[in-house]
């Protein structure tokens, strides 16, 4: 049994009433700069299991940040198959993005991986799928917004409102979110990982 396993916030059942749930992780880019945070809270039915679990990596000589919601086994196979592909396409996200996705919904054992990652440079962000999904998100306002994981939509609603309505900085407002995603979703907590790239 893995410490922390949700796909897209829904838990995974793992019988007589037994689940895991976690994770809220945001990605906000404004200006020159690109933040990703993730709590580190994991939940086994009504047990507060770890309050400090690390679920953000840096890859790629540190240029590229990646975050996950999922399977902690899983997520770190993901993150080597994609650091891979990174060493692979000299660096470039996009490209490496769509090849992992590509392999992750047609391989037949990686299929069976259950998590969600995000993923960006200083210039792009990706959200991806075992089906297949890459997304990047659309703007929204002069700034651009990705979440994964069970608190992810408050997370997701916060950044917005404090991107539309005030000039905070991507880091201030990934720690604002943050804190009232912790405040809203008991699978949070406010045991916080952060970390920034900034566009040269």
């Amino acid at each position: 049994m893995t410490l922390a396993n949700e796909k897209g916030g829904h838990p995974l059942d793992l019988g007589e009433g037994r689940r895991v749930r976690s994770t809220t992780v945001i990605c906000v880019r404004r200006g020159n700069s690109v933040v990703m945070a993730a709590d580190g809270q994991v939940t086994l039915g009504a047990t507060v299991m770890k309050h400090s679990a690390k679920k953000l990596r840096r890859l790629y000589n540190e240029k590229i940040l990646a975050g996950f919601a999922g399977s902690t086994a899983d997520a770190f196979s993901l993150f080597t198959r994609f650091e891979a592909k990174l060493e692979q396409y000299g660096g470039n996200l996009g490209r490496s993005a769509v090849e992992l996705a590509k392999e992750w919904r047609t391989d037949k054992l990686l299929r069976q991986l259950q998590a969600l990652l995000i993923v960006a440079d200083a210039k792009q962000m990706f959200l991806l799928s075992g089906d297949g999904d890459v997304i990047e998100p659309d703007p929204v306002g002069d700034g651009t917004i990705a979440t994964i994981g069970s608190g992810g939509s408050y997370a997701q609603a916060a950044a917005t409102a404090l991107i539309q309505n005030t000039q905070m900085s991507a880091r201030e407002i990934v720690e604002k979110s943050m804190k009232i995603a912790a405040e809203i979703c008991i699978y949070s907590n406010e045991s916080v990982t952060l970390e920034e790239l900034r566009a040269e």
